[in-house]
């Protein structure tokens, strides 16, 4: 196999290979759900005149996305009886979520604000779940030089997904009412069965465990009996670290710190954010496979560390305008780059045997910051203040390029079993 690095012309023709086209559809599946168990469903108890305690209690509905790697063994392990070991999962929890969002448009947020909740997380739960079997099909489908525009279109489809049932459910509920609009989103979801019931299969088909307990505990035991193990998943925790610390408050930052109004903030991050983080995830996955993972996830890096001095320049100057739309485009733009390498570099860790667990896990991971920086964030801004959180925000990245450095033996000879592979 030619180790010939792919043109720009030959990545963008790999869009129309089915595998891409199934990666690319599955991805709006699995993005569909989370806004109607988040911010549109909030919308509704809010419009509905229920207490914002009720609403504070919300916020628990997400909690299955946090904790999917727990029972993605049972994904591993068991293999339904049609469609496969992945796609037949896929189709499973396609179905449930149709069903479920359909339940959800027939109740009322007054009457029955519990019984409302109690379905928003069992639909939560099944799209977590859907992920799971999302996450581990794209890997095993995926060739090592398809998985960097994989990532790309999975970001992008993902987007446009959380955008129609985000912003646009609302609009329609304003226009038609949320039981028509959650019965419309139901539909989109069993129309993406048809999308599963026509994706290929992947090409490699491992055995799966020959137990629960060996699907519970052999990926973890795999995965950290590797030369660097330990060391990779903190690097996967610690990766986006400057990129997550700058934007747990960024939206606070643009309306509290400079006074720009809730229009302001909306439009163009919607925009602005959308389009520059889209941009950036195609840039990275044509440039990965001609960089490798190690010089890749290492300029990516330094570019997303270094987007964040333009916070720094909006923090101590005056209210601009410009300067704002350059702060969110530069830095979605350098997170979209990042975002790629790490994608990719999570489906190439994976064991094919494995897949469904080891990428829920890793995901995981690299989600963490996510999850605890917010109350430190806060703290950090009220004792340095602005100019100087976004400042220390800039070198938060460096605990993960000093570990890359050490990663770079295994990190290229990833990249060399990659293109072997491929």
């Amino acid at each position: 196999m030619s180790n010939q690095k792919p043109s720009f012309i030959q990545s963008l023709k790999a869009l129309t290979q089915p595998r891409l086209l199934a990666t690319t559809l599955l991805a709006f599946s699995s993005g569909l759900p989370l806004a109607l168990t988040g911010s549109t469903l909030q919308a509704w108890y809010t419009v509905a005149g229920v207490s914002i305690v009720t609403i504070g209690v919300l916020s628990l509905v997400g909690q299955p996305y946090t904790y999917k790697f727990l029972w993605a063994p049972l994904l591993d392990r068991y293999t339904p009886a049609f469609l496969g070991r992945r796609r037949g999962w896929v189709l499973i929890f396609q179905f449930l979520l149709a069903v479920s969002l359909a339940a959800m448009a027939f109740m009322n947020p007054v009457t029955a604000p519990w019984l409302l909740a109690g379905f928003a997380f069992f639909v939560a739960f099944l799209s977590a779940s859907q992920d799971i079997a999302i996450d581990a099909y794209r890997a095993d489908l995926l060739n090592p030089n398809e998985r960097a525009m994989g990532a790309a279109v999975t970001t992008l489809a993902y987007r446009i997904a959380m955008l129609l049932s985000g912003a646009v459910a609302m609009i329609l509920a304003d226009q038609i009412g949320w039981k028509n609009t959650y019965l419309i989103m139901a539909a989109l979801m069993a129309s993406e069965m048809l999308v599963t019931w026509r994706s290929p299969e992947p090409d490699f088909h491992p055995k799966p465990p020959v137990s629960l307990y060996k699907a519970v505990v052999e990926p973890f035991k795999e995965f950290l009996g590797r030369k660097a193990g330990w060391l990779i998943l903190i690097f996967v925790m610690v990766y986006k670290l400057s990129d997550v610390v700058a934007l747990s408050l960024s939206t606070a930052f643009l309306l509290r710190g400079l006074n720009f109004t809730l229009t302001d903030v909306g439009v163009y991050y919607k925009t602005i954010g959308l389009t520059a983080t889209v941009l950036g995830s195609f840039i990275g996955a044509i440039y990965l496979p001609r960089m490798g993972f190690y010089r890749a996830l290492m300029w990516f890096g330094i570019l997303q560390g270094l987007s964040n001095f333009v916070f720094v320049l909006l923090a101590v100057s005056a209210k601009s305008y410009a300067l704002m739309i350059a702060a969110i485009f530069v830095e979605n733009l350098c997170g979209g780059l990042s975002n790629v390498a790490m994608v990719a570099l999570l489906m190439a860790l994976c064991n094919a045997k494995y897949t469904a667990t080891q990428f829920a896990l890793l995901s995981a991971l690299s989600a963490v910051g996510r999850v605890f920086v917010g109350p430190f964030a806060g703290l950090l801004v009220e004792q340095m203040g602005w100019a100087w959180f976004f400042t220390f925000s800039v070198f938060c990245v460096l605990p993960a390029l000093v570990i890359l450095v050490f990663l770079k033996p295994y990190l290229e000879a990833l990249t060399k079993s990659e293109k072997k592979k491929s």
